[in-house]
């Protein structure tokens, strides 16, 4: 472990916007040095994080728009980027900071394991992380609640034939970016052609689906999905997207993905992400079958605020993993941290 002397770990909150207001307070709280942070909205630039994070005192620290600008003038060990949810859309913001030899970890959700889903972008994201010896990761909710949660009940498994899981979340909580990858506003016509039919979208379990199978050791035989659309009788409200939903449009999608193994289980998993209505909440179920046969239910889960925390205490993992694209399968299990994240440095 680090002497008392090891000095904080220093960071740039790369997308200020839902999301990256419990990200600024956690860091800040877990003893991090914010040098930086990032973002696009007019209503944000120029403010100081202290006005995010709820501080009486200002830090000095303004939020900018320039990406480009920031890394080249702060010094940062790690860099959060929390902006879109494919990785088609960021390559050009994880580029930025490997080139600074910045170590990157996202809550992108096809980040979490994308060498098939984004072969060739993986390829020059892992090739340039190496070039200047950094590392870059995707994690948040599906690391600890799709991924080592199933993996830490397993080790109580004696054969396992299959995995099931559901889990459900309101794309309200997470910004304008996700809304649309599920479809959400679109016409039924429009969601078929957009969303159904995009042979290029994963959904997020496939990626989650994935990341099992490696961190088990299991052969993909087969994988395949079906996204379809969710509804609801009467118009709904979308703060994010700024507009009210007509009765019978996209109000969001469910996506089911089934994967074979050459070793015999199979994993199908659903995720529920949508607009939500009065009634709806989050939820995460998970059946294990084989022998014996496990169930496990989280009623309610805060899956921002669990996305966000489980970031934050990933990062001392990040800055001692090997340079290059460098999945959390292969990381330790996520864990809570007592002290000041620098403490956890080697």
């Amino acid at each position: 472990m680090s002497t008392k002397n090891q000095p904080k770990i220093k960071a740039i909150q790369y997308g200020c916007g839902k999301m990256g207001i419990f990200f600024l307070r956690y860091l800040y709280e877990q003893g991090v040095e914010i040098v930086g942070a990032i973002d696009n909205n007019p209503a944000l630039i120029g403010h100081d994080i202290a006005e995010i994070i709820g501080l009486k005192k200002k830090t000095g620290i303004k939020i900018e728009s320039d990406a480009e600008k920031v890394f080249k003038t702060k010094k940062a060990d790690v860099c959060i980027v929390a902006i879109a949810s494919l990785m088609t859309d960021m390559e050009k913001h994880f580029s930025i900071p490997l080139r600074y030899g910045v170590n990157v970890i996202s809550t992108c959700e096809e980040s979490f394991y994308p060498f098939t889903t984004s072969a060739k972008i993986t390829q020059r994201l892992d090739k340039l992380a190496k070039k200047n010896h950094c590392t870059i990761a995707g994690s948040g909710y599906q690391d600890v609640f799709w991924g080592y949660l199933i993996s830490v009940l397993a080790g109580a498994t004696h054969k396992i034939t299959k995995i099931e899981g559901i889990s459900s979340y309101n794309v309200e909580d997470y910004g304008i970016a996700l809304a649309k990858v599920h479809g959400a506003g679109l016409s039924l016509k429009e969601f078929d052609t957009q969303i159904a039919k995009n042979n290029s979208l994963p959904s997020y379990m496939w990626n989650s689906n994935e990341w099992l199978a490696a961190h088990f050791g299991w052969t993909i035989k087969s994988i395949k999905q079906k996204l379809v659309p969710t509804t609801n009788k009467k118009a709904l409200k979308s703060k994010t997207l700024g507009i009210s939903i007509p009765a019978g449009y996209a109000t969001g999608m469910s996506a089911v993905v089934t994967l074979t193994t050459k070793e015999g289980p199979i994993i199908e998993t659903q995720c529920v992400g949508k607009v939500y209505d009065k009634t709806d909440v989050d939820l995460n179920d998970w059946i294990i079958s084989g022998e014996p046969t496990t169930s496990v239910n989280i009623k309610r889960p805060a899956t921002v605020e669990l996305t966000c925390a489980t970031i934050v205490n990933r990062l001392p993992d990040l800055i001692a993993a090997p340079a290059g694209y460098f999945t959390t399968d292969k990381m330790p299990a996520p864990e809570y941290r007592t002290k000041s994240l620098e403490k956890y440095l080697k």
